[in-house]
């Protein structure tokens, strides 16, 4: 008996790819409770409409309260807004694309993200501002430091590379820390540098310290990368770093031969490496 073969593309559409958007609801679930989210194909898009599903994600992997409850921010005063109204409107903020504190103040009339992020209500740009000045800067680092590292140790399990390297980014106006040092987008610009490690090809970003403009090459960056290689367990370190040829240097390669880990990078071609490499590929054998 031969049997019919069966068609990998059945004739016609199934009712259920045929229903409307607008008649399905998805549930999600927020720190305010559940909530159904329905499509409408013909309403205006929002650029905050998806952040019930942000919020689900931070709820359902236990990320947003304990990043909360360990901020170093305490008030004393019964007049003092919540810890996490404060937080709360940070990230609100930065979701948005708000670049200045005062940005802050277009999300006072918001009344449903907040809610879902389990907030009573968005503060002023003034409360936000000085609950960070209440945060000592240190336990800020570490609290910081400890939380983003939950997040990406988990990838650090399988083989990968480490990138270091520095970005030199151009300031306008009067920053803390800007001043004149190597630039070359704004010749003689106040710049800031920002010191990255990545995971490369992901270009997943570990960790970046901010420091001056003049204080771009590796030898600034050399103790972050080393107090980022100490945070990590042994097991999660990169099969090596890599760099360019500022980092080809024999106090970095030292320290990091110290500590048993393996790097690879450029070096200059100074005279005595010329020698070197001479030596070496021309003396036979």
């Amino acid at each position: 008996m031969v049997l019919a073969p069966k068609p990998i593309h059945p004739k016609g559409e199934s009712k259920e790819l045929g229903k409307p958007l607008s008649s399905a609801t998805i549930e999600v679930d927020t720190f305010e409770g559940k909530i159904h989210v329905e499509w409408e194909p013909g309403a205006s898009v929002t650029p905050m409409g998806q952040l019930a599903f942000f919020i689900q994600f931070l709820k359902t992997g236990c990320r947003f309260e304990p990043w909360v409850n360990d901020c170093p921010l305490v008030y004393t005063s019964n007049n003092a807004p919540g810890k996490v109204d404060v937080l709360g409107s940070f990230l609100l903020s930065i979701l948005s694309g708000h670049k200045r504190y005062a940005h802050i103040a277009t999300l006072t009339g918001d009344g449903v993200n907040s809610k879902l992020l389990g907030m009573k209500k968005v503060v002023s740009d003034d409360s936000a501002r000085r609950g960070l000045l209440k945060i000592d800067e240190e336990e800020g680092v570490e609290w910081l430091q400890n939380h983003l590292q939950q997040c990406y140790e988990p990838l650090l399990r399988i083989p990968w590379i480490m990138d270091v390297d520095v970005t030199i980014k151009t300031i306008y106006g009067n920053q803390e820390w800007a001043v004149v040092g190597y630039n070359p987008h704004k010749h003689g610009r106040p710049s800031h540098t920002y010191h990255t490690y990545m995971m490369a090809n992901l270009k997943l970003i570990l960790e970046v310290e901010v420091q001056p403009g003049n204080q771009g090459n590796s030898a600034h960056s050399l103790p972050g990368l080393m107090s980022l290689l100490k945070r990590l367990p042994k097991e999660c370190w990169p099969e090596f770093v890599r760099g360019d040829c500022d980092w080809g240097s024999d106090r970095v390669m030292t320290e990091l031969e110290q500590i048993g880990c393996d790097y690879l990078f450029k070096i200059k071609k100074t005279v005595n490496v010329k020698k070197a490499i001479h030596h070496a590929h021309c003396s036979g054998g």
